[in-house]
């Protein structure tokens, strides 16, 4: 499971609209920062369900330092197709069932109550241009970005998100490519993720049975505090690469997955109150959307 940290910034509330316009006539030229990797693959869908075998936020082991090394080209080539999946978030919906109702062809929630920990519908609303998680210290929220069919079957491709988080110390959140079988043993990334009032990190977990707590990464030097692009490509059997804000952080060749597996994130049920804000969010993929 994920839990997470959060911090707050000048008013403790989202960017509002006049801030936020520059970046929204900003966003075709942004997204030229993110690559597509589009792989072949079968399709596997699934139904959603709990990646809480996964260690929480704070309770990991340290990465190995093996296959850590940034590859020769440390930034993104503009992407040459259109993403298979993109939401901006500019339709307002409260919580409460609006938000769900609202991007049901994008965003797949864990039932509300779920582990009693994951109250994604009555946490999660749009307005301004973002998906606003609100926190409290006693509900978490977690889901899938996708539509209902194929969300479920990402086999390789790009997997971005901007996003940031004001408030929630002591809590935190993982955005991350999680098995659609929910076997662990096929492979875990997760990226971003971290405690709210520190870093950012990224990890490739092992793939052998009973040692999925082991993991390639690292801390990058980004913060929750600021807006960043977090960028994930996935080559099935080839290399996983990380991104912030085009440029390469890190690149794994040892733990690579190959099998179906879904973007989601999680958020932990504890801290101080606070906000993420998902500004967008966009994938290329040859196997789902």
């Amino acid at each position: 499971m994920q839990d997470a940290d959060h911090t707050v910034n000048e008013d403790g509330h989202p960017t509002p609209r006049a801030d936020r316009a520059p970046r929204r006539r900003m966003r075709v030229s942004r997204f030229l920062l993110v690559t597509a990797a589009v792989v072949a693959a079968g399709v596997t869908l699934g139904s959603v369900s709990t990646a809480d075998a996964r260690p929480a936020v704070g309770d990991r082991p340290s990465p190995s330092p093996s296959a850590a090394t940034p590859t020769p080209t440390p930034t993104l080539a503009p992407p040459t197709t259109a993403p298979s999946f993109a939401e901006d978030f500019d339709t307002n919906a409260a919580s409460g069932g609006q938000f769900a109702a609202t991007y049901a062809n994008a965003w797949q929630p864990y039932p509300d109550a779920m582990s009693n920990k994951y109250y994604s519908g009555e946490v999660i609303s749009a307005h301004d241009g973002i998906m606003d998680v609100a926190m409290d210290g006693t509900r978490g929220a977690a889901g899938t970005f996708g539509t209902q069919q194929g969300a479920w079957s990402h086999v390789g491709g790009t997997f971005s998100v901007r996003a940031r988080a004001t408030g929630g110390d002591d809590n935190g959140a993982a955005f991350m490519l999680w098995p659609t079988s929910n076997v662990w043993s096929e492979g875990e990334l997760d990226f971003p993720e971290g405690t709210f009032q520190g870093t950012v990190g990224a990890f490739s977990h092992a793939m052998t049975p009973g040692q999925e707590r082991h993991q390639n990464g690292l801390h990058t030097t980004a913060t929750w505090r600021t807006w960043h692009t977090y960028t994930t490509v996935w080559v099935p059997g080839e290399s996983v690469k990380y991104y912030v804000d085009g440029t390469l952080v890190f690149a794994d060749t040892q733990y690579v997955p190959t099998t179906a597996h879904r973007y989601m994130f999680q958020i932990g049920n504890k801290g101080e109150p606070g906000n993420l804000e998902i500004d967008w969010v966009r994938i290329w993929s040859a196997t789902g959307g």
